[in-house]
């Protein structure tokens, strides 16, 4: 055998080895199977009275989970309920005006007044004689004169006011009570949201993974109430290697492979890692930087949404 045929047979052989092995070891991004975990936390201090649905159940979105105790609550809302009626009927009192009755005891109130005037005044007249005369006092003359200035004050006021209300309401008290009204619908509708979120309910559709409190305990405000894992299918969260960085972009189809099923399944990235989960890169030399992972996330299609949470996965990597 010539040594051309020598290389030939060897080129040949080393074809059919790479071709028979599977791919390298290197071109492989190790991970697990998750769902996104979303934590519905408490509003408020308040004990836990109701758990309607039990833990691993699908729910859809807006089912309750949990009812924390509303009694405190629902009486500040119902007292906000009672300062917008207050705000209310006073706005429609200052817009509709005085009543008929008013108005009618008003003018007769002017009418009075000028009754007692015209009496005031004939009074004042007949002292002003009989003191030019001389056959009254000083004193009495002044005292029919105060009488008359009186009963003159007093129409001007009775006119005034029977004015007032025929007029009607000053713009400025209708944006008063306009702006009160608003301000009591404001607090009332914040009183009912803080109301509302004592239901827990779920913010997405998945399975309801976890209780952390038992029912009639009291919960702390902020702490997890009910833990879900949204989405249909899950999604492969694997450490990709330093060299293959560049060559992935989300939107990307992948190969994953599932340990426990046969066949490969084909995914897209959703998202990867602008930076190294390890050592930065700048404290790393060249041969050091293809240790570096950056996490990425590939959705597996919706036909996998049977496929539980924790399993081993391989992404073949371009």
């Amino acid at each position: 055998m010539t040594l051309a045929r020598l290389h030939t047979s060897l080129a040949l052989a080393c074809c059919a080895l790479l071709i028979a092995c599977s791919p390298d070891e290197g071109n492989i991004a190790l991970g697990t199977l998750e769902r996104d975990r979303v934590a519905l936390t408490a509003t408020a201090n308040e004990v836990l009275v109701s758990l309607p649905v039990a833990q691993g159940t699908f729910v859809e979105k807006g089912t309750v989970l949990a009812q924390l105790d509303p009694g405190e609550q629902q009486a500040i809302v119902n007292q906000a309920r009672a300062e917008v009626q207050k705000a209310r009927a006073n706005l429609i009192k200052l817009e509709n005006g005085a009543r008929e009755e008013e108005i009618a005891k008003a003018r007769a109130n002017v009418a009075g007044a000028k009754a007692e005037l015209v009496d005031a005044e004939a009074s004042f007249k007949r002292f002003q004689d009989l003191t030019q005369r001389g056959t009254t006092s000083q004193a009495q003359f002044d005292s029919a004169k105060a009488t008359r200035d009186a009963a003159s004050a007093s129409l001007q006021s009775a006119e005034q006011q029977l004015k007032e209300l025929v007029t009607g309401t000053r713009p400025e008290d209708l944006d008063i009570a306009r702006a009160e009204l608003e301000a009591a619908m404001a607090s009332l509708a914040t009183q009912e949201k803080i109301l509302s979120d004592l239901t827990i309910t779920a913010s997405r559709d998945g399975v309801l993974d976890n209780l952390p409190w038992n029912l009639g305990e009291r919960v702390t405000a902020g702490s997890p109430v009910a833990v879900m894992l949204a989405g249909a299918a899950p999604f492969a969260r694997v450490y990709v290697p330093e060299p293959h960085r560049v060559k992935i972009n989300e939107g990307d189809k992948l190969e994953i492979k599932v340990d426990g099923l046969d066949d490969p399944l084909e995914g897209h990235v959703r998202w990867i890692s602008s930076e190294p989960s390890f050592t930065p890169y700048y404290a790393l030399n060249q041969s050091e930087r293809a240790r570096l992972m950056y996490v990425a996330e590939v959705q597996l299609p919706d036909s996998a949404s049977d496929l539980p949470n924790g399993v081993p996965a391989q992404v073949v990597l371009p």
